[in-house]
This record gives structure tokens, sequence and C-alpha cells, in this order.
């Protein structure tokens, strides 16, 4: 499929290398995970939080580190008018559930990370509820990953600010969310965020080294 089309030779290229580098698989296709195995991926991550019991063998059967991400609903409806009686602790209950089911299917939890999926089914007050709660997460027991960076959440809140000053800012490219994505990056950090998923590592790097030397 054309997944595996774009993402194995990529993979494949990495592994030739003298880098060594820990290689995740974005993907919610048992194919595509299958493949990725085969080719000695590190991590498989799955933005529909593996909800399917064939992919839940499959990572269990060999031993895999996994992502487990929450969305609600599917990437073409997920921001149709999502819905929480409080979003983080709604999210927190999804992944009690799902870290249960996954072990009692023979997932060992220490190959468990989850990721509360900043912007997938969530709408701005629901993306800063989840921020300003991250710290909930640690309870569950499991690393937590969180992908900030770029996102429209970013876009949002500075059209937002421009426009309480009465300038009709209309929209903000991603090439230009690097400042919100290291603020929020490191928001994350100070609450134990063990993993960042970021597009700018080296600049996002840089400001953890600075933030750490400051303890």
């Amino acid at each position: 499929c054309e997944e595996k089309r774009r993402v194995i030779p990529v993979i494949e290229k990495l592994k030739e290398t003298n880098l060594n580098p820990l290689i995740s698989l974005d993907t919610r296709n048992l194919s595509t995970m299958k493949k990725g195995c085969e080719k000695k991926v590190d991590i498989i991550n799955d933005i529909t939080g593996f909800n399917d019991k064939d992919k839940i063998s499959y990572v269990s059967k060999n031993k895999i580190p996994i992502i487990v991400m929450h969305m609600q609903q599917d990437p073409t409806t997920m921001q149709n008018n999502p819905k929480y009686s409080f979003a983080p602790v709604d999210i927190y209950n999804f992944f009690l559930k799902k870290i249960d089911e996954l072990t009692s299917l023979g997932v060992d939890s220490a190959n468990i990370i989850i990721d509360p999926g900043i912007g997938f089914g969530k709408n701005k007050f629901h993306n800063l509820d989840i921020l300003r709660n991250l710290t909930i997460f640690h309870s569950l027991g499991v690393p937590i990953l969180v992908g900030l960076s770029r996102k429209s959440l970013i876009e949002e809140l500075t059209v937002d600010n421009y426009r309480s000053w009465g300038i009709n800012k209309k929209s903000v490219s991603p090439s230009k969310r690097l400042s919100g994505s290291i603020a929020f990056a490191m928001h994350a950090i100070n609450c134990g965020v063990q993993i960042i998923r970021t597009h700018d590592v080296f600049e996002t790097k840089q400001a953890m080294i600075c933030q750490r030397a400051l303890i």
C-alpha cells in the first residue's frame, strides 16, 4: 500500500546509517506494523490507541514498545464539535481502561507509553485543560509523550491575542510556530513529561539544556 511504500524505504535507509537511531513507526495499520517490525523498528505509535485486538496481540507477541494515543472519533470526524465532561479526566479514564486491556492481553506495562493526543478530537479549551493538568497522567505509571510542535493550538492562541488588540491577524503558518512549540514543550518538561515529539529537534533540545542548567 501507499503507506508502506513511503515509510519502509526510509526505515531501511536509517538502519543502514551508523547513527544507531531509535525509530518510531507511526501507523494504525497492522500490515504496516508487521512490515516495520520486520525492519526492526523500535517503537510502534498508533493514533487510534490500538483499538483492534489483532494489533494488540501482534505487539504483545513481539514485545515491542508502543505509544498509545487518545483520539476522539477518527481523523475525518475528530474535529466535528468534540465534547468531553472534562477532557483531562475523560482521557485519564480512557487510558486507565486501555492500559488494563493491553496488559490483560499480554502487553508488558513497561512497553506502554501514553499520548493524550493534543489536537486530535479536541478544541482549544480541551487542549489547554489537558496541558494544565498533565501531571495527573503520572499516576497511570507509564511514560507520557506529548506532541505540541507547530500545532494549530499555537496559531489559535496567537490569532486570539492579536485580535484582542484590534489587529486582524488571520493565520500563523506552521513555520512561524516555533516559539509557541518550545513554550509548550518546556511546560510539559516541567510537568515531568518524559518524551516530547517535535519537528525542531535542535531548538527544543537547546531549550531543555538551558532549562535544566538552572536546576
